[in-house]
């Protein structure tokens, strides 16, 4: 029954003669797949192994590196540098940050929360003047982050929103409401409220992870692709920490795992990180009537209030890419590497579409594709090493990994080298948490939580004035 439904949900969707499903993301449709590196030839020996190629780990890198030219640094990507939710993602350079604020404040402090959202916004700028100097060409237009809300129930929990983050580091110039009588350069069908953050920007994600590998290569950073690795083993006694592959065995004073939503791969670490799939399309460029219609001149990455949220984007050649959960979670922590996403989840979002932008309803969609990305148990992202066993890793970012992947980078930059500094003291460094349950609860768990906030969507749509309930239980059953 459940394909039958999707084959006639499909048939709605408005689709190119040259759609396509997967093929990674249309972002590398666009930019080029990379020509593949060499794999690993053989088990070798460096100061820092850093486990994927993602943004997480090339930062990493590319920050050492530039820190210390001495260092023998590898990187182990099991596909190509970018492959993951890097080149996937929606293109959100932003200050958002996912996670409690009040569980790191339990262990930290208030104030040190609020330094750990300073340094989000710090790092947005940072991005973006490390793709300058690298002459990097993302599509970067920082143009700030716009929320809507498109019912009272959805403006209620936005005016919430809005005053929490102000008690948590947004001053009132980082994030405010927008006066009805505001002039909406961008036009989203049934907004009945707006705030506003110039802490975003646009970006074409696939593009800052190339162009992110190959400043690293030019630093001397070694880039192996085609390695998966399967292990990675503390330091016991005199031997070193290591990262197996069946290329061979790469050992060093510091193995770092920056492998996200990929990370249930490796031996042991099943139930380490959720891998949550996250699903995008994009349409074919719109025309100057429909844009003319809409607006959106100024770039901002868009966002609603909704539980089941979406973000979107304006392309650089004119498209809108929005996204979505879709089909949230696969059993066994199953992912798709080539990025197709299910036809219900390219449904949904073509819904989002054509209810946010009545104009572009009509607008063929070019491509649909999906990623993974890491959920730890709590929710809140972390960054941790540990000396005496020679182990690191940054990741959970729950979504919101563009600009945190570079704040992780950094920060295990400053404690690979054993500096005290501003980022090493920041509350998510060295956090705990403990790891999901075992299948069939983790499957079950999941399909309940994401099926409880659509149908509080479906309630709060129907003018429902308050949030539904349905959507603080699945709260309270995830654990955030």
């Amino acid at each position: 029954m459940k394909l039958v439904a999707s084959a006639a949900e499909m048939r709605a969707v408005p689709r190119s003669p040259h759609f396509r499903n997967g093929g990674v993301s249309f972002w590398y449709r666009q930019a080029g797949l990379p020509a593949r590196r060499p794999a690993l030839p053989g088990s070798a020996d460096y100061d820092v192994c850093i486990v994927g190629g993602g943004y997480t780990g090339l930062w990493t890198a590319y920050y050492l590196k530039k820190a210390r030219p001495d260092l023998r640094i590898a990187v182990l990507e099991r596909e190509f540098a970018g492959f993951g939710a890097s080149g996937r993602n929606g293109g959100w350079l932003s200050a958002e940050f996912a996670g409690s604020r009040e569980r790191y404040a339990e262990s930290h402090g208030k104030g040190a929360m609020i330094a750990l959202q300073r340094a989000m916004m710090a790092s947005v700028d940072e991005v973006i003047e490390v793709a300058r100097e690298e002459g990097i060409e993302a599509d970067i237009v920082k143009g700030g982050m716009r929320l809507v809300a498109t019912n009272p129930a959805q403006k209620a929990r936005l005016l919430e929103e809005v005053g929490h983050l102000q008690e948590w580091g947004y001053w009132p110039e980082d994030i405010y409401l927008l006066e009805h009588d505001h002039e909406p350069r961008l036009r989203v069908d049934g907004t009945v409220a707006a705030a506003y953050s110039p802490h975003a920007a646009r970006i074409q994600p696939a593009k800052l992870a190339l162009g992110l590998a190959a400043a690293a290569e030019r630093l001397g950073v070694e880039v192996f692709e085609d390695t998966a690795v399967t292990e990675i083993r503390p330091r016991d006694g005199a031997t070193a920490p290591a990262a197996v592959t069946e290329h061979g065995t790469v050992s060093a004073e510091h193995v770092i795992r920056a492998t996200e939503g990929f990370t249930a791969s490796l031996n042991g670490q099943r139930r380490q990180w959720l891998p949550m799939n996250s699903s995008m399309i994009v349409t074919e460029p719109l025309s100057p009537e429909t844009w003319k219609h809409i607006g959106w001149e100024g770039r901002e990455v868009l966002g609603d209030a909704a539980h089941a949220y979406v973000y979107a984007q304006r392309t650089a050649d004119d498209r809108i890419a929005i996204g979505g959960r879709g089909v949230p979670y696969r059993f066994g922590s199953g992912h798709d590497d080539n990025g197709a996403t299910q036809p219900q989840a390219i449904a949904e979002l073509w819904r989002a579409l054509a209810r946010l932008f009545p104009a572009a309803s009509e607008a063929p969609i070019a491509h649909a594709w999906s990623g993974v990305l890491g959920v730890p148990r709590d929710w809140c992202p972390t960054v941790r090493l540990d000396h005496a066993d020679g182990l690191g890793w940054a990741g959970g970012y729950v979504g919101s990994g563009v600009t945190t992947s570079n704040l992780a980078g950094r920060t295990l930059r400053d404690l690979l080298l054993r500096r005290e500094t501003e980022l090493t003291r920041l509350p998510w460094v060295g956090r705990r948490v403990r790891g999901w349950e075992p299948e069939p609860l983790r499957w079950v768990g999941t399909q309940v939580i994401y099926g409880l906030y659509r149908t509080a969507d479906r309630r709060e749509a129907d003018r429902v004035s308050h949030t539904s309930t349905l959507a603080r239980m699945a709260g309270r059953i995830a654990g955030r």
